[in-house]
């Protein structure tokens, strides 16, 4: 904990200011209902979320655009939060090497705590903004990298922290929280602000606030890797097929992308390492596995620009 934390007081005082904390007396007897009212009032609230998400899709796409730049040019993609917030940014990360075969590297998701904190609370560990700084610092922050502060709060001081060095070092910074007005929000660059309104379970973010993270998550990530080339149309051109589930989703990506029939497809993965960008770029473009891997690496990636160049080699 930081010398300039607030008193108890002082911290009762924040939290009376939230959205995210506010008393809703209307379910005061909520425990006193029967559990289908209760599910179908909770169904309720959540239905509400993706309307906050969608109230902030300009600044949420502007935040997007200005990751997939820095990712371009070899910068990471970089979570930071606390609880709820922090597990929720090592999700998305953790999910992207076997979606997008991603290094683990250039997706990454800290929590405050470390690792531990993933199933059991690290006390005062989200109280410090110097542990944000020394966590980005161990990765070796870079002015290409991304830093995204998550916080339902908006007043984490790890995530705040996180934000501040990341920005100090030049870093592209976004802060994600569900307050309007928030200290995280004024810290980043691109303050993304989703206001889901109080929990069902007052201060109990992991609702309402921790649906809303998951869907703006999805989003920064999701369309990061489209538009780095990650995807051919809605297909995962770049998944790892790491078990035999994935492995047959390849060969099914293959024939949807191709409309190829499977002997040929079967060629294709062989020439390619059962690599399916390759193998796609094989059959549609009519090269062999060696040259496909030359194409894509030319394109940075882009099956549809490396398509392309194999056209224009076509006499």
């Amino acid at each position: 904990m930081t010398s300039t934390s607030p008193t108890y007081g002082e911290l009762r005082a924040q939290l009376a200011t939230l959205t995210t904390e506010a008393f809703r007396p209307e379910l005061a007897d909520i425990d006193r209902l029967p559990t289908a009212e209760i599910a179908r009032i909770m169904n309720g609230e959540d239905r509400s979320v993706p309307e906050a998400v969608a109230a902030r899709l300009p600044q949420i796409a502007a935040a997007i655009d200005a990751t997939a730049e820095r990712m371009a040019r070899g910068g990471r993609l970089v979570y930071l939060g606390a609880g709820t917030a922090g597990r929720l940014g090592v999700l998305d990360a953790s999910e992207c090497p076997p979606t997008f075969n991603t290094d683990p590297a250039r997706v990454v998701g800290l929590i405050a705590g470390g690792p531990t904190a993933m199933i059991k609370a690290v006390e005062g560990a989200e109280d410090s903004k110097e542990l944000a700084a020394a966590d980005l610092d161990a990765l070796g922050l870079t002015a290409d990298d991304t830093v995204v502060g998550i916080s339902a709060s908006g007043r984490t001081p790890y995530a705040i922290g996180a934000v501040e060095h990341a920005r100090r070092a030049g870093a592209l910074t976004i802060g994600l929280s569900c307050n309007e007005d928030s200290a995280l929000g004024a810290a980043a660059e691109h303050g993304l602000e989703i206001v889901v309104g109080p929990e069902l379970l007052t201060g109990s973010t992991r609702l309402k606030a921790g649906t809303a993270q998951k869907l703006v998550l999805n989003m920064i990530s999701t369309i990061t890797m489209i538009r780095l080339g990650k995807t051919y149309g809605n297909l995962m051109v770049d998944v790892r097929a790491s078990n035999e589930k994935l492995r047959a989703r390849s060969r099914r990506i293959v024939a949807l992308a191709t409309g190829a029939p499977d002997p040929e497809i079967e060629a294709a993965l062989a020439a390619t390492g059962g690599e399916v960008k390759n193998a796609i770029l094989v059959i549609l473009g009519a090269v062999d596995g060696p040259t496909a891997a030359t194409l894509l690496d030319e394109a940075r990636g882009h099956l549809r620009v490396a398509l392309r160049a194999a056209a224009a080699r076509t006499p």
